[in-house]
Protein backbone atom coordinates (compact mmCIF):
# COMPACT_ATOMS: atom_id res chain seq x y z
CA UNK A 1 0.00 0.00 0.00
CA UNK A 2 2.62 2.07 0.41
CA UNK A 3 4.49 1.59 -2.37
CA UNK A 4 1.52 2.49 -3.96
CA UNK A 5 0.95 5.88 -2.71
CA UNK A 6 4.54 7.06 -2.74
CA UNK A 7 4.90 5.96 -6.85
CA UNK A 8 1.93 6.36 -8.57
CA UNK A 9 -0.78 8.24 -6.36
CA UNK A 10 1.50 10.85 -4.94
CA UNK A 11 3.12 12.27 -7.93
CA UNK A 12 -0.69 12.24 -9.78
CA UNK A 13 -1.99 14.37 -6.89
CA UNK A 14 0.99 17.05 -7.44
CA UNK A 15 0.77 17.15 -11.18
CA UNK A 16 -2.75 17.27 -10.95
CA UNK A 17 -2.40 20.04 -8.57
CA UNK A 18 0.04 21.81 -10.41
CA UNK A 19 -2.32 21.59 -13.62
CA UNK A 20 -5.34 22.71 -11.82
CA UNK A 21 -3.72 26.15 -10.71
CA UNK A 22 -1.67 26.94 -14.08
CA UNK A 23 -4.63 26.25 -15.67
CA UNK A 24 -6.88 28.67 -13.45
CA UNK A 25 -4.42 31.47 -13.55
CA UNK A 26 -4.64 32.01 -17.57
CA UNK A 27 -6.56 35.58 -18.49
CA UNK A 28 -10.09 35.38 -19.68
CA UNK A 29 -11.51 37.58 -22.44
CA UNK A 30 -13.04 39.54 -19.80
CA UNK A 31 -16.69 38.56 -20.36
CA UNK A 32 -19.66 40.99 -21.71
CA UNK A 33 -20.07 44.62 -20.43
CA UNK A 34 -21.96 45.52 -17.18
CA UNK A 35 -25.15 46.08 -19.51
CA UNK A 36 -25.06 43.34 -22.24
CA UNK A 37 -27.43 40.49 -21.40
CA UNK A 38 -25.31 36.95 -21.43
CA UNK A 39 -26.58 34.73 -24.22
CA UNK A 40 -25.67 31.56 -25.13
CA UNK A 41 -24.06 30.09 -28.19
CA UNK A 42 -24.44 27.55 -29.89
CA UNK A 43 -21.26 26.14 -29.21
CA UNK A 44 -21.94 26.23 -25.40
CA UNK A 45 -22.29 22.75 -24.10
CA UNK A 46 -23.48 21.41 -20.56
CA UNK A 47 -21.18 19.63 -18.39
CA UNK A 48 -22.90 18.91 -15.70
CA UNK A 49 -24.93 15.78 -15.47
CA UNK A 50 -22.73 13.53 -18.32
CA UNK A 51 -19.22 14.95 -16.53
CA UNK A 52 -20.27 13.87 -12.93
CA UNK A 53 -21.57 10.79 -14.34
CA UNK A 54 -18.25 9.92 -15.64
CA UNK A 55 -16.57 10.85 -12.22
CA UNK A 56 -18.66 8.44 -10.72
CA UNK A 57 -17.98 5.47 -13.02
CA UNK A 58 -14.33 6.44 -12.92
CA UNK A 59 -14.16 5.93 -9.30
CA UNK A 60 -16.42 2.81 -9.33
CA UNK A 61 -14.16 1.01 -12.11
CA UNK A 62 -10.82 2.41 -9.55
CA UNK A 63 -12.19 0.52 -6.61
CA UNK A 64 -13.08 -1.92 -8.64
CA UNK A 65 -9.58 -2.71 -9.76
CA UNK A 66 -8.33 -2.26 -6.37
CA UNK A 67 -10.57 -5.29 -4.69
CA UNK A 68 -9.45 -7.34 -6.95
CA UNK A 69 -6.08 -6.25 -6.74
CA UNK A 70 -6.20 -7.11 -2.88
CA UNK A 71 -8.01 -10.29 -3.42
CA UNK A 72 -4.95 -11.91 -5.64
CA UNK A 73 -2.36 -10.79 -2.88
Amino acid sequence: MKSLLLTRLLPTLTLTLAFVGALSAQPGSGGPGPGTPITPTPTDVPLDGGASLLLAGGVAYGLKRLRERRKKA
